[in-house]
């Protein structure tokens, strides 16, 4: 039986056992164009990319993505019913990936989508602006973007911008850019509230770092556009504020949770409603997280929580703080799951996370039967063991 040394966080080794099964919940693939729909709940798993590990190129140079490698990818999360969230934070926007290698992107990935019938969304904002930027060129910036994604085929999410973060001197000027924008969006979009754990240039966004000061502001924006306002997307990491927001939604305004730390409570909900759901924790959990949402859907709320409730402590480590970085371990995941043939990252994000973390980030998926194939994942994490000196 095989048997690994994890290094643990303050030194030291100590041996685990993987599991020598395959897992006991994965629900069977089906064709992205025949997979039964997820009924209760819109399912959005925002997904990585997958870097070319034979590009010569250098950390702050333009990606190097494995295409076939990064559709493949969003082909499994079809698969399974889930809608893929495209050009997010999970795919390193922002982070090593640059707008042109995001544009080619959303274009592959939403003609892909076409032509196997799955669901996407795409990630629209401002990041081919360099250097400071005046309001209407941040509004123009976004327009760029929308006209791309609108022309793509695939519904927009309007994300958080690093540079309306820098040149809004007020609430109103909020206002005014997002209400500019859904006035011009050809259908309605997902507003995304990301919070600075994941950005920290985003803090005091909605023009407010007092986060209730903040909220108003947001849903002044949406009370005034309710037909151009699919949903929104809430990352903050705070249950109790996403309930209280979702509760003051104008009829027929979705809230999608994007809080990877509270999301089996936020998607099953109270008396009063629930959350629909777009997580970057979804990209290693699809199979699981599909099976999950189908058991909602025959009304079986408690499966759906016995699915899921034990694959928050694997998302609270991966998101653990610098919240940023959670990349790291979710294409870790992706590689010892088999979904790609190295651990690579565009931007040699690979190495933001320490060798413990991932450790740690590799027992929690394994006890959690999220590899396909156990042994496979037990060989990958031995390799990144013995390159980083750990005996066998």
């Amino acid at each position: 039986m095989t048997t690994l040394l994890l290094p643990v966080a303050g030194g030291g080794t100590r041996a685990y056992t993987p599991r020598a099964e395959p897992p006991p919940h994965a629900e069977p693939p089906h064709s992205a164009a025949g997979s039964p729909p997820l009924a209760s709940r819109t399912v959005f798993s925002a997904a990585h990319v997958v870097a070319d590990p034979f590009a010569d190129v250098s950390p702050d140079g333009p990606a190097a993505v494995d295409w076939d490698a990064t559709l493949a990818f969003r082909r499994h999360l079809w698969s399974h019913g889930l809608g893929v969230a495209e050009a997010m934070d999970t795919a390193q926007r922002g982070m090593g990936l640059d707008w042109a290698g995001a544009a080619e992107l959303i274009r592959r990935s939403a003609a892909e989508a076409k032509a196997t019938g799955g669901r996407i969304a795409c990630g629209v904002g401002t990041d081919q602006l360099a250097g400071p930027a005046t309001l209407p060129e941040v509004r123009a910036a976004y327009e760029e973007q929308l006209a791309l994604v609108d022309a793509a085929g695939a519904q927009p999410i309007l994300m958080a911008s690093r540079a309306l973060a820098a040149a809004a001197t007020s609430p109103d000027d909020y206002v005014e850019t997002y209400g500019h924008l859904l006035r011009q969006a050809s259908e309605p979009v997902i507003l995304h509230w990301l919070g600075p754990m994941f950005d920290p240039a985003l803090e005091g966004y909605w023009g407010a770092a007092d986060l209730d000061a903040a909220t108003e502001t947001f849903l002044e924006v949406i009370r005034a556009h309710p037909g151009k306002v699919d949903g929104i997307k809430v990352s903050l990491l705070d249950a109790d504020r996403e309930i209280a927001l979702r509760r003051r939604l104008p009829d027929g305004v979705r809230c999608y949770t994007g809080d990877d730390f509270h999301y089996p409570e936020l998607i099953a909900g109270d008396d009063h409603g629930f959350s629909h759901a777009l997580l970057g924790i979804f990209d290693p959990l699809g199979p699981l997280a599909a099976a999950a949402v189908r058991a909602l859907d025959t009304g079986d709320a408690k499966r759906f929580r016995a699915l899921l409730d034990p694959t928050v402590e694997l998302s609270r480590h991966l998101f653990e703080t610098p919240t940023r970085y959670y990349k790291t371990g979710v294409v870790l995941l992706a590689w010892l799951a088999g979904h790609q043939t190295h651990f690579t990252m565009v931007g040699g994000l690979q190495s933001a996370r320490s060798l413990p973390h991932l450790a740690r980030a590799y027992e929690l998926a394994d006890g959690l039967g999220l590899f396909p194939e156990p042994d496979l994942a037990a060989d990958r994490m031995r390799s990144l063991l013995t390159v980083h000196g750990v005996p066998r």
